[in-house]
């Protein structure tokens, strides 16, 4: 039987909606598990896609928003099931990046 990496519920609270990788964040600050601060990175990385496809959406076309809305939602869903399983998996690419690039969340 598999068990849970060290962080896993902290990583599953960061995919909560609009502050929950802050509340993660936190909570990794002390026990500065791995598995959660990949998750904590890769969710504040996609509440800024998130921000960006809002205002997208009313500051340039609502259509396109809307696409990038939705789109931002099933990578969302996607992440949080892969948290779930016990992955460290997420977009190919921007996941990659998002690891790099905010590095202050360690």
């Amino acid at each position: 039987m598999k068990t849970s990496p060290a962080g896993k519920s902290t990583a599953l609270i960061a995919y909560a909606p609009f502050v929950g990788f802050l509340i993660a964040y936190f909570i990794n600050r002390d026990e500065n598990h791995q598995f959660a601060t990949w998750h904590i990175k890769n969710m504040f990385g996609l509440s800024i896609l998130f921000v960006v496809s809002l205002i997208v959406q009313s500051q340039i076309d609502v259509t396109t928003g809307d696409i990038l809305w939705l789109g931002c939602c099933a990578i969302w869903l996607f992440c949080w099931a892969m948290a779930f399983l016990n992955k460290k998996t997420g977009l190919p690419i921007l996941s990659e990046k998002f690891q790099e690039w905010f590095t202050f969340l360690n």
